[in-house]
């Protein structure tokens, strides 16, 4: 299938990719896109490797060549809304968004309206379409009760730039957070596969089999009587992979409703807190980085807790 206005990419597989399935290499290229939506276009013709169709399980060599076309996303359904939006930084290319804890990323069933797409289509029209009407702009996401900063692509070739340096771990993304106890090291990193909960589809959890490598760094900030204050650096990017790995060592984060106790501080959603983003810009090629501030209710909590010590 060839359409005239499809963007068209190309990647040329290096050492570190070879083995690795089409499907799922192509979705980690091009961000916060799904798998389905990729084998999707593979089946509709719009992929190929070497130039010649293949399946979706093609498993990839050196060398090989992967060529894709991105049709061009189809009129938007989603209805614009006058959302206050706390922009850090914007440009023709992307927006720089501080996320306010309990707004959901993008619509979806019980979430049609009031998200941060439907904001973005109300300041501005020209978003990437990789990810379809759902998630124009979209290169990453941070969960609906976790607050802090995202990156947004205006055009395809910004999204795709973007979503290959999340994909190379070279997108520099820290966290703050609040733990349940008292984390003993001062410092340590968490390197522990994830994948679904064998017990429950709904949630995350460290697994021995079919898992992907997760690796979160922490740094101790502040010790309280019964929390602790982190900082966190992703190195990979899974779903909800601090809350899951701050699980698995016995430190859920303070408020979370999936993995934490019931008996917690008084917040609306987990204490967490995308801090800090940097990233390459992708037109000028220049390092940039972002700092947003703890929201008022991660202070109100660590003034609490500041209180209760002394």
């Amino acid at each position: 299938m060839t359409d005239a206005k499809a963007a068209r990419y190309s990647w040329e597989i290096e050492v570190e990719d070879a083995g690795e399935r089409l499907d799922k290499f192509l979705a980690n290229q091009l961000g916060d896109v799904s798998r389905s939506k990729v084998q999707q276009w593979i089946k509709d013709g719009r992929v190929t490797v070497n130039e010649r169709p293949v399946k979706a399980s093609y498993r990839l060599g050196v060398d090989d060549v992967v060529q894709v076309e991105v049709p061009e996303a189809v009129p938007l359904q989603v209805v614009p809304e006058p959302l206050p939006l706390s922009i850090v930084y914007e440009d023709a290319d992307l927006l720089v968004i501080d996320k306010p804890r309990g707004m959901v990323v993008h619509p979806a069933p019980g979430h049609e309206t009031g998200t941060l797409v439907n904001g973005l289509l109300y300041h501005c029209r020209d978003l990437s379409g990789i990810n379809g009407v759902l998630r124009p702009g979209i290169v990453h996401r941070i969960d609906k009760d976790t607050s802090g900063l995202l990156m947004v692509a205006k055009h395809d070739a910004a999204h795709v730039h973007l979503a290959k340096q999340l994909a190379e771990h070279t997108v520099e993304r820290e966290y703050v957070a609040i733990v349940h106890g008292k984390v003993s090291a001062d410092r340590g990193t968490i390197d522990a596969p994830i994948g679904r909960d064998p017990t429950d589809r709904q949630r995350m959890a460290v697994v021995e089999k079919g898992g992907k490598r997760a690796v979160t760094h922490f740094v101790v900030e502040q010790r309280f009587a019964n929390y602790t204050l982190l900082r966190l650096r992703l190195e990979t990017g899974r779903t909800h992979q601090i809350r899951v790995h701050m699980k698995y060592i016995g430190h859920p984060v303070a408020g979370d409703p999936k993995y934490g106790p019931r008996r917690t501080l008084p917040i609306a959603g987990q204490a967490l807190h995308a801090a800090v983003l940097g990233f390459v810009h992708p037109r000028t090629h220049q390092w940039m980085r972002f700092e947003a501030p703890l929201p008022e209710d991660m202070r109100t909590l660590l003034r609490r807790l500041t209180a209760e010590r002394s």
